[in-house]
This record gives structure tokens, C-alpha cells and sequence, in this order.
């Protein structure tokens, strides 16, 4: 019996979050996920941050990425900076950029002279275009994996669908703006989850 109630210590001690060692860590972590990231980095931000590394949860990588896109600039550069930050302040959120856009910058630059020659080649426009594929394959997937992260939103699964529906048909369908998806969906997402968040901290301000 003593043995095994002084393991409970450790037990309790193991779930502990797990983070960055330092920024070097954040940097290389950020490098090898932007080198990874053919077709879609998001995908892979998942994946590393989420499963693998653990430094966020299925719901704090909704939120953040949430956020990446309302702001402007590229979403993963912002949720790179966003990640960065939460852990090492302005030293870290400087790796994670460099990071997510050092190599692949110089991947880029390498790849725009090669091409620039056989851009008109059919077979190349071709694989851009099996590229594309692979690309819309990837978010779609990371879609359906973060789905389970709404189910406890405070705004319920209901509202979280219909926005969810309402946005993809704004955007995919009627091919409304982005900043009057952003104004109008993203407002009624805002005024509910505000209303819903106000009637569950009613109860504990009451006598």
C-alpha cells in the first residue's frame, strides 16, 4: 500500500502541459513543421502542436486559429506568432517566425528560378494542379478532426453548426466577402457566445 500511494505523486505529476524547452526548441520545431507543410501548413500545426507535441489542446488550437484568421497576414504565420508569444513572449514569437519562414523562403526563391522556365510545361501544371488536390484534401481533413472541439462550446452544438453551415455557404456558395462573413457570422457567433457565457456566470453572482 505505500508503494503504491506513493506513486500517486507521480501520476498526478505526469500530465503536467508540456511546452517548449526553449526558443531554439520553438525555432526547429517551427522550421521542421513550415518544411513539412507542402499543400497546407495548418494541417501539420495540428498534427505537431496537438497530438504530437501537446503544447495545445484540440480546443485552444480552435480558438487560436479562430483568432489567426480574423487577423490580418497569412493565418499560419499569425498562429505561429500567437504560439510563440504564449510561451517565450517577443523572443519566442520572433523564432516561431523565423521558424515558419526561414527555410521555406529560401525553398521558394529556389523553386520560383527552376520553374520560371517550365512553368508552360503540361506536365507541370499538372502536378500544381494534383497539388491543389492534396491541398484541399488536408484542410477538409483538419476540419473534420477539429470538429469534436465544438461540442463543448459554450455556444452548443446547435449554433456552432448553423454557423459553421452558414459560413461555408456564404464563402463556398454565394461567394460572399470575407470581411462581411467575418461582420455578420462572426458577429451573431460573438453576441451569442457572449449571451451564453453572461447566463452561465449568472447563477454564481446570485446570493
Amino acid at each position: 500500500m505505500p508503494e503504491s500511494h506513493s506513486s500517486h505523486p507521480g501520476n498526478d505529476a505526469a500530465p503536467q502541459r508540456a511546452r517548449p524547452h526553449s526558443v531554439a526548441d520553438l525555432f526547429w520545431s517551427f522550421t521542421w513543421l513550415a518544411l513539412q507543410g507542402f499543400g497546407g501548413v495548418v494541417a501539420i500545426v495540428q498534427r505537431e502542436m496537438v497530438e504530437k507535441k501537446r503544447w495545445l489542446t484540440r480546443e485552444e488550437f480552435v480558438e487560436d486559429w479562430a483568432v489567426a484568421q480574423i487577423l490580418p497576414g497569412p493565418n499560419v504565420v499569425n498562429l505561429s506568432l500567437m504560439i510563440g508569444d504564449r510561451y517565450f513572449g517577443m523572443h519566442g514569437a520572433l523564432a516561431a517566425l523565423c521558424g515558419m519562414l526561414g527555410f521555406p523562403l529560401l525553398i521558394v526563391l529556389a523553386l520560383a528560378a527552376i520553374l520560371s522556365n517550365t512553368a508552360d510545361i503540361p506536365g507541370i501544371q499538372g502536378a500544381l494542379r494534383g497539388m491543389g488536390a492534396v491541398a484541399a484534401g488536408l484542410f477538409t481533413a483538419t476540419g473534420i478532426k477539429l470538429i469534436g472541439a465544438l461540442q463543448s462550446n459554450v455556444m452548443g452544438k446547435l449554433a456552432c453548426t448553423l454557423l459553421a453551415v452558414g459560413t461555408f455557404v456564404a464563402v463556398a456558395l454565394l461567394r460572399v466577402p470575407l470581411v462581411w462573413v467575418l461582420l455578420v457570422i462572426g458577429g451573431l457567433g460573438f453576441g451569442w457566445a457572449y449571451r451564453q457565457i453572461g447566463q452561465l456566470r449568472a447563477p454564481q453572482g446570485a446570493p
